[in-house]
């Protein structure tokens, strides 16, 4: 009885990785990215500039259409001026939870960043020591808060928060969200494919974890891939396991193919 269960799961899985991979095949390639497909990598696509990729990536929610239609108002030219022009510039400015004063912000925070450090090296230093992708990630984001030096509602949504820990100091992986835009975003710059950027150097794409978010979350569930109810990111990290068992050294890939057969409803 314990081989047939055996038996039938191996064989579960391996439809489920036949159909992953023929979806990366067709899905993985900017063939995906248009104006009747958005995606917030539509516009990442254009540049080579990590601080105006990390932009697209964290404005990256909500719907696809109006993300797109946000981006594509940017001038990301002003990185490059003057504070006082950003603040010109950007004053009619806003998106969803962001309001002129969180948008003037983090444009001025990342020309801050960028005249001192690269968004690469910052995430590289710490991710060297235990190659710890959450590590790194939460030393960034700290980063970016004590350059900024400024609060708020829209401003912490736009950024995220450190992560939680415990009481030992080891970064919570239940109470934590999945942190879907930021993962999205190492996606594209550690991956190196027809659709990802791979702009980083240094960081092993194995390490990856599966930027969450619901469409990816439910087809998770239907496929059983994931048994938890949660969304948060110790789901997150239940389905990289899960697909480190079709492709351990590149987990990730299959990220795009979930989303796109949970917006597109592929699988009932």
């Amino acid at each position: 009885m314990v081989l047939y269960q055996k038996l039938k799961y191996r064989k579960k899985m391996q439809n489920i990785k036949e159909l992953l991979d023929k979806e990366v095949c067709s899905r993985n390639n900017n063939c995906e990215l248009s104006y009747e497909r958005p995606d917030p990598l539509l516009v990442a696509s254009r540049y080579k500039d990590e601080y105006i990729i990390l932009l697209c990536a964290l404005f990256g929610y909500g719907k696809a259409s109006l993300i797109v239609k946000f981006l594509d108002s940017l001038n990301f030219d002003l990185l490059n001026e003057k504070e006082e022009v950003i603040d010109k510039e950007l004053e009619s400015f806003y998106y969803r939870f962001q309001n002129s004063e969180d948008v003037k912000t983090i444009f001025k925070t990342f020309r801050r960043m960028r005249q001192e450090d690269s968004l690469n090296d910052i995430f590289f230093q710490s991710y060297k020591k235990e190659n710890n992708i959450l590590e790194a990630l939460d030393i960034l984001i700290s980063k970016i808060h004590k350059i900024a030096d400024y609060s708020s509602q829209g401003f912490t949504f736009l950024v995220s928060s450190p992560l939680k820990r415990d009481k030992q100091g080891q970064i919570k992986e239940i109470g934590n969200a999945p942190y879907k835009r930021w993962m999205m975003y190492l996606r594209w710059m550690v991956r190196n494919d027809n659709l990802d950027l791979g702009l980083w150097k240094g960081i092993d794409k194995k390490d990856l974890i599966l930027p969450l978010d619901t469409h990816t979350f439910k087809v998770s569930q239907k496929l059983r891939l994931l048994d938890r109810k949660t969304y948060d990111l110790k789901s997150a990290i239940l389905i990289t396991e899960k697909l480190r068992e079709f492709d351990n050294f590149d987990p990730i890939k299959y990220d795009f193919a979930l989303y796109r057969i949970g917006q597109e409803k592929i699988i009932d």
